[in-house]
C-alpha cells in the first residue's frame, strides 16, 4: 500500500514551498505529489516519503559537482556575471550531466547583453556581498542540516526552526516587517528542495545579442511566467494545485497543459486543478534597495 504524508509546512500558496514540493519529486523519483483542497502538499510513495527524501538528499560532493558551481572540473570559473563564452563552455561540458538543468534553469545564452553576459532567470536574483550567487547560497544552507531526518520531518510538518540566512534569495517570508531592519530567516530544508524544483522551469530568450545591436531589447522567457495585461513590461509566475498524485514527469506534462489556462478557471477541472496563484513582486523601499522577493495572490 502506498504511504502518504500530508505536509502543512508546504502550503501551495507559498511559492518557495510549492517549488520545494515539486523538488521532492525530482530528488526521489519514487515520490508523487498532490494537493489537498485546503492547499497542503501530500507526498505519496511506496515507502515513507520522509525516509526517501533523507536517503536521496545530495551529499556535499554531489552539490559541489553541480555544473553551476563557481569552479567545476576544468571549466573556466563561473561567477555572477557569466560571459556567453563561459556559459557555452559549461553547457557543452555538462551536456550528459544528470544535473545539466542547473544551467538551463538559471541562465540562458539566448539573451546576451551589451557586455556579452547572459541573462539570469527570475528565480536566480542577484545578491549583495557575501550572499553571492545561487550555488553559493545552496551550499551555505547545508551547514544547518545536521540531524537531517528530524529537520526534514519538522519542515514538512511546519514546525521547523528558521535560521539566519538569505536562502536562495527570492522568498518573501524571509523578510521582516518594513518598519524593522530584522534579520532574514529561512527554512534550509524548504530552500534546498525548492532549488531542485527549479529544474521544471528552464529559461529561454528571444535570441538577441546586444553586442550586435544595442537598441534591441532582450526578453527572457520561462515556463509559468506570463505578462500582466495592464503592464506588459512585467511578468508574473503562475502555478496550480492539483488533486491526482503525480510524479515529476506528470507534473511536467500538467504544467504544459495548464499554461494556456491560468485565467480560464472553467478549464481547470478537466486537468484536475482546483486552485492557482500568481506571484507579486517585492516593492523596493528606495533606489538603493536591491531586495528581491515574490509573494502570492490567489487566482
Amino acid at each position: 500500500m502506498p504511504q502518504e504524508i500530508t505536509c502543512p509546512g508546504l502550503p501551495a500558496h507559498w511559492l518557495i514551498a510549492w517549488l520545494a514540493a515539486v523538488g521532492a519529486t525530482l530528488l526521489n523519483p519514487g515520490i508523487r505529489l498532490r494537493w489537498t483542497i485546503n492547499g497542503e502538499a501530500v507526498l505519496v510513495a511506496k515507502d515513507n516519503p520522509v525516509a526517501l527524501l533523507v536517503q536521496s538528499w545530495p551529499s556535499k560532493e554531489q552539490l559541489n559537482d553541480l555544473p553551476i558551481a563557481e569552479n567545476w572540473g576544468n571549466a573556466d570559473p563561473m561567477r555572477r556575471r557569466v560571459s556567453v563564452e563561459v556559459f557555452k563552455q559549461r553547457a557543452q561540458m555538462a551536456r550528459k550531466h544528470p544535473h545539466s538543468w542547473t544551467l538551463s534553469s538559471t541562465v540562458t545564452d539566448l539573451c546576451v547583453n551589451k557586455n556579452g553576459e547572459v541573462e539570469h532567470a527570475q528565480f536566480d536574483p542577484a545578491g549583495p556581498g557575501t550572499i553571492k550567487w545561487l550555488h553559493h547560497r545552496l551550499i551555505k544552507l547545508q551547514k544547518y542540516l545536521d540531524e537531517l531526518d528530524t529537520k526534514v520531518q519538522d519542515s514538512l510538518m511546519g514546525c521547523s526552526v528558521r535560521v539566519k540566512d538569505n536562502g536562495l534569495g527570492f522568498d518573501q517570508t524571509r523578510l521582516g516587517s518594513l518598519a524593522d531592519n530584522t534579520d532574514t530567516l529561512v527554512d534550509p530544508v524548504i530552500e534546498t528542495l525548492a532549488f531542485f524544483g527549479l529544474s521544471m522551469f528552464p529559461v529561454r530568450g528571444n535570441g538577441i545579442d546586444q553586442r550586435l545591436d544595442r537598441g534591441k531589447n532582450i526578453k527572457k522567457k520561462q515556463r509559468g511566467w506570463r505578462t500582466i495585461p495592464l503592464n506588459r513590461k512585467f511578468r508574473q509566475f503562475h502555478w496550480p494545485a492539483w488533486s491526482a498524485p503525480l510524479d515529476y514527469a506528470g507534473i511536467d506534462a500538467l504544467m504544459d497543459a495548464w499554461d494556456p489556462y491560468p485565467k480560464e478557471m472553467g478549464q481547470w477541472a478537466r486537468l484536475g486543478i482546483h486552485a492557482g496563484w500568481r506571484s507579486i513582486r517585492y516593492e523596493k523601499r528606495g533606489s538603493a534597495d536591491n531586495t528581491r522577493a515574490f509573494g502570492s495572490v490567489r487566482l
